[in-house]
Formats: structure tokens, C-alpha cells, sequence
């Protein structure tokens, strides 16, 4: 776990910055600057809270990264803590997909994985505490009641008709919600503040609702449940978070978090001698902006409509954003992690074009990831002058880029199968591959000379024949003379057969929310997002290929092994192409 530890931690204090004198983004100066002011004693502690009600996205990489890391940066510590507060929508496959998803991103909580729905109890007690100072009341206004009566941003809200009830009354009705005597919807616990605030959310907000609903984690042993901004700021309190990081739709929200704990703490002291005992601790809130990028949806929501309504096969979908979908797709953490370092904090929103993280994702395989020969659409090729019945083994560079990964052996025969693209019976000006009377080389091989063309009965070319020259093993030829074009291969008796899946962008435009009038995000899904191919062909070596193994298929992209592959049945997912458009664009630029 230490190096993951370290890779998850590597650079992730800049803000995109290459080289040079190193950069704190804003938010680790915010912590640089605590410890040296002495804020928290020298603490660091910071905490990944998600709610398992869905399954985590590339956006809660960004937050991981961050969180993490900055207690990594600080030798402070980093608590996974979920944030089970609605059993409507949680579920414990969240809570298992979730804890993989982190693991596998490279965060190490220790022993520090913990739930909010553990701190119910002390929640509830403190929200007795507030009835008893006068400060909450127990409302029936029914849900649209209660948004008439809000007001808006112009006008101010009106005073519900329960506002004030009495001390006692209040304390009997919500005892009696806690035992479950009133149905759901029947009543809340609002806290009083000022119906006239211009924030609307301190318009005396909703702490508890009725909620009878079997819980995942507390069985049915609560039918009250606090809302978010009730839980929120108690959670990181309990755990004694220094700095509790937000994304910006949280930042509104900090003067009500603010309120409860201020609430709490009114009456107490910091020795404990005061009438409600000793004060809670305060967490420092530090909101940055959440992560928004091309042809992608970060919504829960709608990714979990995107499940449920079949336009996707899963939450772990390679075509998803989701961290299962993006690892079952062949994404390495360290691609991620690199990702994350390169769009840096920051305090304003913005929307990431999902060529860097493409980008980020072939530089990190382009290191990694051994090179082996697959033919997607194959067409067959019988070397007519090669011995019938003989073959051999020839070298094969496993990764150009690590010399360290040494070489292996490819089989070569009389018949090969090479990429149909790769041949053209008329070819134009500019194409170089193979064509009748062109020489080719075939990597690591031979070169190779079309002689004649064999097609079916509707003219479709279904085999080529050609010759080879004995004197170009290895792809060179003693006598200099040279070709232009190298293509990959496969031999026809020692490859294995495969599906391959190719995957393009789960949506036609950049904005998918950009939706024409009466139509919604998944008007702009792609038609095209996935091809399956059955008929694909690759070299021997991958028979022994695991679960998630990623490969450089030569010429082709970047590929791995589908969880459902079998060496009986192999299955590849296309990771990423080999052409990096967002290097392009830079290079323009």
C-alpha cells in the first residue's frame, strides 16, 4: 500500500505547473498557512465523504486526489467516511463498489473507515439540545407548503404556524416521530432561525424528516433521519476534521453549517463547566471547484438513469465516467491521478476537455503497457513461396519505451492475417500498405510482395497471395532497398480468436445537456458509442493474459482484458486509440 500511497501523492500539490519552484494551489496554502498561525495545534485531517447512493465518478477522483493528498502532504491523516443518511437511495453494492473504487484510486484510510449514520444518536441528542435552547421546532407543513412559505430570492419567507410551539410540545411530538407514531411526509424538525434571511438556506431549514425505510447499515432501528446540512458539519465535528474540503455548490451552505455547530456550542465552554458541558469542535470549510468535462454527465442522477433505463450495460460500463467503468475499461490509477494533478484546484468552474485525460491516459500506457499483434478485421494471407507445414519463431519487442521488458517469440507461418485496411486493390496516391505488386515488411518478419487477389462471388477480396524474401528476417533487407510501409500480423494456426469491443464518446456533443426543446441529456447519447467485433484474431502470448492486464495492440491502441474474458472465450475492451488529439492541440496552440 506505501507506494500507491506515494504515486497518489506524487506532484499533487501544484496546479498544473511543469518544472520549476513548486507551486501550492490555494487550498494547501490554506493548510500551510494553518500550520504555521498553529490553527489546529499542527493537525491535519481531512476526509473523502461520499454518499453510497450511486457509483463514484472521475469528478470524486478529483476530490480523493485532493483530500488524500493533502493529508499525505501534511502527515496529517484521511478518513473514508460515507455519508448514509438516506436509506431511500443507499445501498450497500455502493458501499462495496465505493470502498474499491478508493482503494484502487490509491488512498490508504488506515483504520479510519467510517459511516455518519454511527453518529445518529449523538446527532439526535443534539437535536433534542436545540428544541430544548429554543432554537428548533417540530413543523407539519407539508412539502409544498413548506416551499410557498420559504419566499424567494426578492421576497422574504412567513413564519410557519408551528414556529412557536412550545418547548415541551416540541420535545413530545419529535420524541414521538422518533418512535415512529406519525407517518412520512407527516412532519419535520426545522430549526428557527430567520424566515427573512437572504440566504434562503438559513430560512429555518429541515433537520429530520420522517423516513420509514429499512436502513442498510442500522436495519430499522431509526424512522427519523437528518437531512444533509444537519449531518454535515456534526460528522467532520466528531471526527475532529481541521479542514473539511467542499466542492463550490457547498459554499452557500457553509453559514448554515456555521449556525448548527454555533447553535450546539451556545451555552458551553471549552473546560466543560458550562450548563450544556463542553464545546464541540468547529471544522474549517474550503470550497474548490468540482470537475466538469466534455461529451461527459457527472450527475448521479442522470448516470443512474443511464443504468436503469438500459442505455448503458452497467455502473461499471467502459462508455461511463465511473471509476469501475473507466478501470474495466483499461484506465490505470496512475493515469488518473496524473489527470488530476494536470487540471490543478481551483476556485472558479470550468469544463476539462476530455482529450487530456486521454492524454494523460496514453502517456502513462505508452510506458506500461507490453506491445503485442491483434488483427481486428482480418484478411487472409498465404505466403505461396513460404514451406507448407513449417513455422517459426521470431523476436518481438514487448515495450520499446522499457528495455527492461525484454522480448518474446511470435509464431510465423505460411498463412498470416493481416488488417483488411491494410490492403487496397486500387489504391490511392498517398496510401503506402499493401496492394497488388507493392512490398511490404512485416514487423519483426519479413518483407512481403501482393501477387494476386482472391475475391468471392459478389467481388468482395476474401484472400491475398503473396511472396516473401527469405533475406529480410527481422524486417531489413541486406541490400538496403527500402519500403514504406510496416504492418502488423498474426498467424492463422497460432492465434487465438477474440471479441473486441470499441468503444467512442457516450455522447454526440460536447454539452450533452445542450438538448433541443422538450428533450432531455439522453436525446444526444451516441448511436455509435460501441462496436463489438467478433471475428478478431491475436497473437498466442495473450492466452495467459489476466483480468484487467492492459496491452499495446501494435498500430491499433491501447486494449484490455474484459472481467468476463475467459481463456476460452477472450474479450477486449478498447482502452484508447493511439493518436493523441489533445498533444495536437497543444502543438498548435
Amino acid at each position: 500500500m506505501e507506494e500507491k500511497k506515494e504515486g497518489l501523492d506524487s506532484g499533487s500539490g501544484t496546479n498544473g505547473a511543469e518544472g520549476g519552484e513548486r507551486k501550492l494551489d490555494f487550498v494547501r496554502q490554506i493548510v500551510a498557512d494553518d500550520i504555521k498561525t498553529d490553527k489546529w495545534q499542527g493537525k491535519v485531517h481531512t476526509r473523502f465523504p461520499p454518499e453510497p447512493n450511486g457509483y463514484l465518478h472521475i469528478g470524486h477522483a478529483k476530490s480523493i486526489n485532493l483530500n488524500y493528498g493533502i493529508a499525505r502532504d501534511f502527515g496529517g491523516k484521511f478518513n473514508l467516511r460515507f455519508d448514509d443518511t438516506n436509506p431511500e437511495k443507499e445501498e450497500q453494492e455502493y458501499v462495496d463498489s465505493i470502498i474499491e473504487d478508493v482503494r484502487w484510486l490509491g488512498a490508504d484510510w488506515e483504520d479510519r473507515l467510517l459511516y455518519g449514520s454511527d453518529y445518529f444518536q449523538q446527532m439526535h441528542d443534539w437535536a433534542v439540545e436545540l428544541i430544548k435552547k429554543g432554537k428548533a421546532y417540530v413543523c407539519e407543513l407539508d412539502a409544498e407548503q413548506t416551499r410557498a412559505y420559504r419566499g424567494t430570492l426578492t421576497q422574504p419567507g412567513k413564519d410557519s404556524p408551528y414556529r412557536n410551539r412550545s418547548v415541551e410540545e416540541n420535545l413530545d411530538l419529535f420524541e414521538r416521530m422518533r418512535k415512529g407514531e406519525f407517518p412520512d411526509g407527516a412532519k419535520t424538525l426545522r430549526a428557527k432561525i430567520d424566515m427573512a434571511h437572504p440566504n434562503l438556506n438559513l430560512r429555518d431549514p429541515i433537520m429530520y424528516r420522517i423516513v420509514h425505510e429499512h436502513h442498510h447499515r442500522q436495519g430499522d432501528k431509526w424512522c427519523i433521519y437528518p437531512m444533509y446540512d444537519w449531518a454535515h458539519g456534526f460528522e467532520d465535528s466528531i471526527e475532529g476534521i481541521t479542514h473539511s474540503i467542499c466542492t463550490l455548490e457547498f459554499e452557500n451552505h457553509r453559514p448554515l453549517y456555521d449556525w448548527f455547530i454555533d447553535a450546539v456550542n451556545d451555552g458551553r465552554t471549552d473546560d466543560g463547566s458550562g450548563p450544556w458541558g463542553k464545546k464541540i469542535h468547529h471544522p474549517q470549510q474550503i470550497e474548490f471547484a468540482r470537475l466538469n468535462m466534455t461529451y461527459t454527465v457527472m450527475s448521479k442522477r442522470k448516470l443512474l438513469r443511464l443504468v436503469k433505463e438500459g442505455y448503458v450495460s452497467g455502473w461499471d460500463d467502459p462508455r461511463m465516467p465511473t471509476i469501475s467503468g473507466m478501470r474495466r475499461r483499461g484506465y490505470s490509477p496512475e493515469a488518473v491521478r496524473n489527470f488530476c494533478k494536470l487540471i490543478g484546484v481551483n476556485k472558479f468552474n470550468s469544463t476539462v476537455d476530455f482529450a487530456l485525460l486521454e492524454h494523460c491516459l496514453r502517456e502513462d500506457l505508452n510506458k506500461t503497457s507490453a506491445r503485442v499483434m491483434a488483427v481486428l478485421r482480418p484478411l487472409k494471407v498465404v505466403i505461396d513461396n513460404y514451406p507448407e507445414g513449417q513455422s517459426e519463431a521470431l523476436d518481438a519487442i514487448n515495450n520499446p519505451e522499457d528495455a527492461s521488458a525484454g522480448t518474446r517469440k511470435v509464431s510465423f507461418s505460411r498463412e498470416l492475417y493481416i488488417e483488411r485496411e491494410d490492403f487496397m486493390e486500387e489504391p490511392p496516391k498517398k496510401f503506402f500498405r499493401l496492394a497488388p505488386g507493392r512490398e511490404v515488411r512485416l514487423r519483426y518478419a519479413y518483407f512481403i510482395t501482393c501477387t494476386d487477389v482472391v475475391k468471392d462471388a459478389d467481388g468482395n477480396v476474401v484472400e491475398l497471395h503473396c511472396t516473401y524474401d527469405p533475406a529480410t528476417r527481422g524486417g531489413d533487407a541486406p541490400d538496403g532497398r527500402k519500403v514504406k510501409a510496416t504492418l502488423h500480423w498474426v498467424s492463422a494456426p497460432h492465434a487465438l480468436k477474440a471479441q473486441v469491443k470499441l468503444y467512442e464518446n457516450l455522447f454526440t456533443k460536447e454539452n450533452p445537456d445542450d438538448a433541443e426543446e422538450g428533450r432531455d441529456f439522453t436525446a444526444n447519447l451516441n448511436p455509435n458509442s460501441l462496436e463489438t467485433l467478433t471475428e478478431c484474431y491475436v497473437e498466442p502470448s495473450l492466452a495467459r493474459a489476466h483480468a484487467l492486464d492492459r496491452f499495446q495492440f501494435e498500430r491499433l491502441g491501447y486494449f484490455c482484458v474484459d472481467p468476463d474474458s475467459t481463456p476460452e472465450s477472450l474479450v477486449f475492451n478498447r482502452t484508447v486509440g493511439l493518436r493523441d488529439s489533445w498533444a495536437r492541440i497543444q502543438k498548435k496552440g
